[in-house]
């Protein structure tokens, strides 16, 4: 692993920040988007299999992403506990921190991966799934279950070298494993026919090399600083104390983003498919505008653990700048994008129309997007995670007539698709950015993140 930057080194301003952030963001970019790189992998390799097997994919993604996603504090804890302590100077503790996250991230995923693997067919019941995009849905979640704890080992892992201040080992083990996934996926899906299985089985085996690398690394640093590879019952406690909220605060994200999909999946498999694609690009650029939120995440806890929110608040200023640039760039190309994209991943026609107008909706709504992502970073760099958890509720309880009433129109086809896109990327969204933005104006959460 990279060696981590002198502990007693401050922060410089102006440039010294611009450095800073970037020398975090831009590696964080490339690891963070491996995920939906694997999920737009699969839709390319699935999609020309089928309608059938990219709706059934697109549901058991939504599904297996709520548990996966809800999981996140594992990295979102582990990062600014990390950070204030070699804020502090004090490594041997950050990498205590570090090694209890991944034991909780292990207990977790196994217990997750068997009730995943168990529950698979009556989950996706509820969500509407039948006929042949049920049993392709099925298929795709139970051979994604192995990869499920390898998932949470990775969000761990990657969340004590962030904290670490280290983004370059997750971009090469990101860079590998995704690599691995594509050529696992096509040997799989084509040259072997495993159809929608083999997508799920060659994605699981690529998480688990990726775990693997970040386990090893984690366990040879420890013991470098003395650290016992034992877990600490006391640590892995406080972090599920503060994962407490921030699975709330997920939560609250995963079922806007789940009622979604069970109002898209009324309009029929056409809408569903294509809304599938838009959510797969939906997270990858979301991923891509979240590196300066990892950046934010890494240095506001360490600037805030060496008792700097001067430091901290510069850096908010800084990086809440760049997200509305950032976002009207990604806005731009993906407006640009839309009426092609579509033939990447499918040869359906109805799909890509009602694709292109889904992507149009989500090009106008990227500039709010990176302002909202780069907010929400910053205060869990800080250790606000009950308000967040309590906002999370706020923007769902607003999210929601939005939902119904798209769902009670009665609008189908590609209008209804539009509907449903301009209320979760510009409806959600400013809800989001009202929520964070008010908090982000006062001191409150400088001083939590300074306890």
């Amino acid at each position: 692993m990279p060696s981590s930057p002198p502990l007693t080194k401050t922060l410089p301003k102006s440039a010294g920040h611009r450095r800073e952030i970037l020398r975090l963001a831009v590696p964080a970019f490339g690891a963070l988007i491996a995920e939906p790189l694997f999920l737009l992998a699969d839709s390319a390799i699935v999609g020309h299999l089928g309608v059938a097997e990219l709706a059934g994919v697109g549901l058991a993604s939504a599904v297996l992403y709520t548990a996966v996603g809800l999981m996140v504090f594992l990295a979102y804890s582990t990062t600014p506990a990390v950070a204030r302590a070699i804020g502090n100077g004090q490594l041997a503790k950050a990498l205590a921190a570090g090694r209890d996250g991944i034991w909780l991230a292990l207990l977790l995923g196994i217990v997750l991966a068997v009730a995943g693997f168990l529950a698979a067919g009556p989950l996706l019941d509820l969500m509407g799934a039948r006929g042949e995009v049920h049993g392709f849905a099925v298929d795709y979640l139970r051979w994604s279950m192995p990869g499920l704890v390898a998932m949470l080992l990775i969000f761990a892992g990657t969340g004590v070298l962030r904290g670490l201040q280290d983004t370059r080992t997750p971009l090469a083990v990101a860079a590998a494993g995704f690599t691995l996934n594509t050529v696992l996926n096509l040997v799989l899906v084509y040259g072997l026919g495993w159809s929608v299985t083999g997508s799920a089985a060659g994605t699981s085996i690529a998480q688990w090399a990726m775990a693997a690398v970040y386990v090893l690394i984690v366990r040879r640093n420890a013991r470098r600083q003395g650290v016992s590879l034992l877990p600490d019952w006391r640590g892995i406690r406080a972090l599920t104390r503060v994962g407490s909220w921030l699975m709330l605060r997920t939560l609250s994200l995963r079922i806007a983003i789940l009622a979604t999909v069970v109002v898209v999946t009324a309009q029929g498999p056409v809408n569903l498919a294509a809304h599938q694609l838009a959510m797969t690009i939906f997270t990858f650029f979301a991923f891509a505008l979240d590196a300066l939120a990892i950046a934010a995440q890494a240095l506001i806890g360490k600037e805030l653990g060496a008792a700097r929110p001067e430091a901290a608040r510069a850096l908010t200023g800084t990086m809440t700048r760049w997200g509305l640039g950032f976002g009207v760039l990604t806005g731009v190309l993906l407006a640009v994008a839309a009426p092609w994209a579509g033939a990447l991943f499918t040869s359906d026609a109805d799909v890509r129309a009602a694709l292109t107008l889904a992507l149009w909706v989500l090009a106008a709504g990227q500039p709010m997007a990176g302002y909202v992502f780069v907010l929400d970073g910053v205060l869990i760099g800080a250790g606000d995670a009950r308000y967040l958890a309590i906002a999370g509720v706020v923007n769902l309880a607003a999210y929601v007539p939005l939902l119904l009433a798209v769902s009670w129109s009665g609008v189908g086809g590609g209008e209804g698709l539009l509907w449903l896109w301009a209320a979760f990327s510009l409806g959600y969204m400013a809800a989001r950015a009202l929520t964070l933005g008010l908090r982000a104006r006062t001191d409150r959460w400088m001083v939590l993140g300074a306890l």
